[in-house]
C-alpha cells in the first residue's frame, strides 16, 4: 500500500479512558480511503507504562520508520490533539525530522484550529446541556503556556456571545485557571454543577484535578458538584471534526471526497 495515515494522540495510562481515543481512531481509518493506518502515542511515559502491561505502542517516529522500510511513500500524520499548542509543535517537528524519506509527508490540523472550529465547539458544547435555573457546567482543559491556550477564552467567549451564561470553560495549566471559575460561580452564590472535562480522554488529569482539587474546591465555596468522566472524543461530532481535518489533507480536491478517488499530488 502506497499510502498511510498515522493517527496520533498524546496517549493515555488510564485504561477506561482509553474508549475517547479508539474512538476517534475508527472514525479516522473509516474516513481514511483505504489508506493503511497505524496508530502512535507521542508520551513516553505512557508507552513505557503500557509496555509494563504488556502493550506496545510505538511513538510517532518509530510508526514513520515502519512505514519507510515498507516502502510507503505517501504519509499523513494525523493528531487528535486539541490545539496548535507545545505538544503538537514537538509532534510536527518530529514528522518533519523524516519527512525526507517520503515523497510526501503532510501532518493535519488539531480540533481547535479555526475561529469557525471554536464556534462550531461552542454550539456543540452548548447543544450537550441545555440550560438549567440554578445549574452551571464547568468545562475543566488543560491548558498551555503556549499561545495556542488563547483557544480557552475564546471559547467561553463563544458560548457567552450564543447567550450561555452558565458555562464556564478553565483549565489546569493555563488561562483561564481554578480561581477565575470560582471568582465567577461565586458572583451569582452557591449552586449545582456539572463539572467535565474538556480534553479528548477523562484520563489522569480528569481523575486527579477534576476529580479531586477542582470538585473539593467548589465544594468548599458551597457548590453542588457532579462529575462526568466522558472524553470528547466519544462525541460525534468531535468524531466528525477530526474526519474532516483529515479529508482536507487526503483530498484537497472536494471531488474526490465525494467518489472516494485518491487526491492528486
Amino acid at each position: 500500500m502506497d499510502r498511510a495515515v498515522v493517527i496520533t494522540s498524546f496517549g493515555t495510562s488510564v485504561p477506561e479512558a482509553r474508549i475517547s481515543i479508539t474512538a476517534v481512531e475508527e472514525a479516522l481509518e473509516g474516513a481514511a480511503l483505504g489508506c493503511r493506518c497505524l496508530r502512535a502515542f507521542t508520551s513516553p511515559t505512557i508507552r513505557k507504562v503500557l509496555a509494563g502491561r504488556g502493550e506496545v505502542v510505538p511513538s510517532l517516529t518509530e510508526a514513520l520508520k515502519e512505514l519507510q522500510r515498507d516502502g510507503v511513500r505517501q504519509v499523513v500524520v494525523q493528531p487528535t490533539h486539541l490545539l496548535y499548542g507545545i505538544e503538537y509543535d514537538k509532534l510536527k517537528a518530529e514528522a518533519e525530522a523524516l519527512a525526507g524519506g517520503f515523497a510526501s509527508l503532510l501532518v493535519g490540523r488539531p480540533l481547535l484550529a479555526h475561529t469557525g472550529d471554536i464556534r462550531r465547539s461552542a454550539l456543540e458544547l452548548s447543544r450537550s446541556h441545555p440550560a438549567k435555573k440554578g445549574e452551571a457546567i464547568v468545562y475543566m482543559g488543560h491548558g498551555t503556556e503556549h499561545f495556542a491556550n488563547a483557544a480557552y477564552p475564546a471559547l467561553q467567549t463563544a458560548l457567552r456571545l450564543a447567550g450561555r451564561e452558565d458555562i464556564y470553560i478553565g483549565t489546569v495549566e493555563g488561562w483561564p485557571g481554578l480561581l477565575d471559575i470560582l471568582r465567577q460561580l461565586g458572583e451569582n452564590g452557591p449552586c449545582r454543577v456539572k463539572l467535565l472535562p474538556l480534553m479528548l480522554v477523562a484520563g489522569d488529569h480528569a481523575r486527579n484535578d477534576m476529580a479531586g482539587e477542582w470538585k473539593g474546591a467548589l465544594e468548599q465555596a458551597g457548590h453542588k458538584v457532579d462529575c462526568s468522566f466522558i472524553g470528547l472524543g466519544t462525541f460525534s461530532w468531535v468524531q466528525e471534526m477530526y474526519k474532516e481535518r483529515l479529508l482536507d489533507v487526503l483530498c484537497p480536491d472536494p471531488a474526490a471526497k465525494e467518489d472516494g478517488r485518491p487526491p492528486v499530488r
